[in-house]
């Protein structure tokens, strides 16, 4: 149920985009697009009021909106081709807007459009009128061209099953060589991180025994220095005795003159 008035406006809005996109309209109908850019609004502002619905269910509407926005892009494409390849894109809602229909008013619209759609698509390549969901078409066809041959009819449909598989391979072939790409990319990425990380760590390593061979060096110039001092020490003490001996014997050979 809805929590506040801005919700239950959006709802009564959003079914009556539903049923506007399930008929058949006019190409100068501005009606649906106008009402799809206030579902859009009202749905910014439903989701920073105070009484918001769950997460859940506002995914679920944001997920409505996006499908009426794309069928709208849809519609303006230039060939039936490519309409029907942004239609097999949409992702219409899971769930009833108004929880009375058994499947989601959004899902009938989908298929209705791609029914459409591959109506289109075979009149395109069969030269004639757009077929329609219902096949009225198809009779309207056969009259025109005077035959009733079901063999050239089954020939037909295989063409365009046969334009649908080629469009489907190509995709798949585009959406397969961008996984390869990526996995390459990754891979290249990998072995870049990998070969760095095996650069610092020998760096490191390199680091720590320099480290150590200087604290070694340090230590050991350290006690050559400390030598190097107890030597002259020595050495100093030596020589001022020496000069002290060498003074009193001074003093006693060459007495005090008289």
């Amino acid at each position: 149920m809805a929590s506040s008035r801005l919700e239950k406006n959006f709802l009564r809005l959003l079914v009556r985009c539903e049923a506007m996109a399930a008929e058949k309209r006019d190409e100068k109908d501005w009606r649906l697009e106008k009402y799809v850019e206030a579902l859009q609004e009202m749905l910014t502002e439903l989701k920073k009021h105070i009484s918001k619905p769950a997460p859940e269910v506002l995914n679920e509407y944001s997920r409505k909106v996006e499908f009426m926005k794309g069928l709208l892009e849809a519609e303006k494409l230039p060939n039936p081709t490519e309409k029907a390849l942004a239609n097999q894109f949409l992702a219409p809602g899971r769930t009833s807007t108004t929880g009375k229909e058994r499947i989601s008013a959004t899902k009938t619209v989908h298929l209705q459009t791609k029914a459409r759609y591959t109506g289109e698509m075979r009149g395109e390549l069969l030269g004639g009128p757009s077929l329609s969901a219902n096949g009225s078409d198809v009779t309207e066809l056969r009259r025109r061209s005077g035959m009733g041959d079901e063999k050239h009819s089954a020939s037909e449909l295989d063409a365009v099953l046969h334009h649908h598989h080629n469009v489907q391979e190509r995709l798949a072939e585009e959406m397969l060589n961008l996984a390869r790409n990526l996995k390459n990319n990754t891979l290249a990425a990998q072995n870049v991180i990998k070969q760095d990380n095996q650069t610092l760590t020998h760096s490191l390593r390199m680091a720590d025994q320099n480290f150590e061979k200087l604290k070694v060096e340090s230590e050991r110039l350290e006690q050559h220095a400390k030598k190097s001092v107890n030597w002259l020490l020595w050495l100093m003490l030596v020589v001022v005795c020496f000069i002290f001996i060498s003074m009193i014997l001074f003093i006693r050979i060459f007495p005090k003159l008289r």
